[in-house]
């Protein structure tokens, strides 16, 4: 009588449901793409410290830059990274100067061989002109 039993409720269950009860579905939602990682980083703060007209003292920072967008004129030293300092107390002034290369030289067949016939370049260039200090004295010779 028990194998008979055991026969009928084989019998019962069918196979398809039997698969339906082990099959588990997904327990999390699919992940995003992680390609686009980038852009959280704070910026690197590049650009003009001092405009035309603010007087400097020496060694503060005139502008900081990634390729040469300024060009150090008068009075301005450049540090290793392309940052423009002052050399001396001054007021900044800020000037444009046409920029002419010698015909031999790669940027003349590169750069302005791509230009067209009478365009001009100009440089910009940061100057800094010292101010006349009165009753400022230097010491000269210890006695």
């Amino acid at each position: 009588m028990s194998l008979c039993c055991s026969v009928s409720h084989r019998a019962l269950v069918s196979p398809v449901s039997v698969l339906s009860i082990l099959v588990r579905g997904a327990s999390k939602k699919a992940g995003g793409s992680t390609k686009n990682r980038g852009g959280k980083s704070p910026g690197k703060r590049y650009g003009f410290k001092k405009l035309d007209g603010d007087f400097v003292h020496a060694g503060n920072i005139l502008a900081t830059q990634r390729v040469m967008r300024w060009h150090p004129g008068s009075q301005v030293g450049i540090g290793r990274n392309k940052t423009l300092f002052a050399l001396e107390d001054g007021i900044v002034r800020y000037t444009k100067e046409v920029y002419a290369t010698s015909p031999h030289s790669s940027e003349s067949t590169d750069i302005i061989s791509q230009l067209p016939v009478g365009a001009v370049l100009f440089k910009t260039f940061i100057n800094v002109v010292p101010v006349h200090r009165e009753n400022s004295f230097r010491l000269v010779k210890m006695m």
